[in-house]
């Protein structure tokens, strides 16, 4: 049998999206910035893939700027709402447990004169509303702010966090990465009070190499990529129609799926459940609040005396795929991963697994996940003893 468990790092592409995509390619193969039939054929794939995320967000097309994914989205917003402002300061806040396309740009900006101010965050990823008050000074232009953490699955609350920030100075621009929120939770940027939302397709059942900005109307930004003058001028390059047309379709049938979070929220309980029956394993990021107070498709767990590439490995062998819980730590000087930023002990910061599902996992793969484990833990723990 196999499990696969490593949702947030990406997803399998839905059948459906990759029949569009196919179709664009055999057939619909024109370039969009082409003014014969083909080209229009292929334009309109674009268009409608805009107009259906927009109606999803209730906001309007020209607002969506598709990229490359995530890290395109995080850089483009990042960079080029930093180097639009820098006239009226040179500030940006964002947190400890940021994603590394986000921290990377700001060490950019670092470099470029800017000056960036890392909020700390409690036991469970979550930065405190005051913490941010106060940090915000009369130069802040720029406040960045992960929805949803890949690691642990710390959901920060950002229409409170969106208030703090208007409250203070509504010039300041607040982005959201929502890359591990999309899909799971409605993003209404109205709702939510952000100036920017960065998504990637990957994490939703789109191909790689497909994601999206959405940039608030009239709100000030540069474009990072130059070129051809595609996108209104602010993503120059032609358009990867067939990523678009599938990011567009799986937005739909995503959002579209009752009941998907349930089910996440369902699975996440059964590991949860069956993780902690097994002696010296640890939930993280659950300290003091309940499970549905975190994301539905993350579970985060510490295995005493296994390190975690081993444990990854022991369990790839039977074919359950996860991830190293660890891996996504910050390359910047000063800032740690999530795990360390949130206290974790060090005795526990080797050996970190992290699970996360789709609506495509099955209760099947959760149960013999959990065998797996059961059967392999004590094994490798007595031979790391010897």
């Amino acid at each position: 049998m196999e499990a696969y468990l490593d949702n947030a790092a990406t997803t399998p592409v839905l059948p459906e999206v990759c029949s569009i995509m196919v179709k664009v390619m055999e057939e619909d193969y024109g370039n969009p910035s082409s003014k014969h039939t083909k080209g229009m054929a292929a334009e309109k794939y674009i268009k409608n893939a805009a107009e259906d995320i927009a109606a999803l967000m209730k906001c309007q097309p020209k607002e969506i700027v598709f990229t490359s994914g995530g890290t395109e989205a995080n850089n483009l917003a990042i960079i080029g709402a930093a180097t639009a402002n820098s006239r009226k300061g040179k500030h940006i806040i964002t947190t400890s447990i940021e994603h590394s396309s986000v921290y990377e740009p700001l060490t950019y900006l670092e470099k470029q004169g800017f000056e960036v101010t890392y909020l700390p965050v409690d036991s469970n990823g979550i930065i405190d509303g005051d913490v941010l008050a106060d940090a915000i000074r009369d130069d802040t232009i720029l406040v960045s702010v992960m929805y949803v953490n890949n690691e642990i699955g710390a959901i920060q609350d950002i229409k409170k966090l969106s208030s703090i920030i208007k409250r203070a100075d509504a010039g300041i621009l607040f982005h959201v990465d929502a890359i591990q929120a999309y899909g799971k939770y409605k993003i209404i940027p109205k709702n939510l009070g952000a100036d920017f939302i960065s998504v990637s397709g990957h994490k939703i059942h789109a191909p790689k190499g497909s994601g999206f900005l959405y940039i608030k109307d009239k709100t000030k930004i540069n474009p990072v990529i130059f070129g051809g003058g595609q996108q209104r001028g602010m993503r120059s390059g032609t358009e990867n129609v067939p990523a678009i047309a599938g990011l567009g379709l799986a937005s739909k049938i995503i959002y579209g799926m009752e009941g998907r979070t349930e089910k996440l929220y369902m699975l996440k309980k059964k590991l949860a459940g069956r993780l902690l029956e097994i002696d010296g394993v640890h939930i993280n990021g659950i300290d003091g609040i309940a499970l549905e107070q975190t994301a539905p498709h993350i579970v985060s767990a510490s295995f005493e005396g296994v390190k975690s590439e081993v444990l990854l490995h022991a369990l790839a062998a039977k074919g359950v795929f996860v991830s190293s819980g660890s891996a996504c730590s910050s390359n910047h000087p000063g800032i740690s991963g999530t795990l360390r930023a949130t206290g974790l002990k060090n005795s526990l910061l080797d050996s970190v697994l992290r699970f996360s599902f789709s609506v495509l996992t099955e209760e099947t793969q959760i149960d013999y996940a959990a065998d797996v484990l059961e059967e392999e833990l004590p094994v490798l723990r007595k031979f790391t003893r010897k």
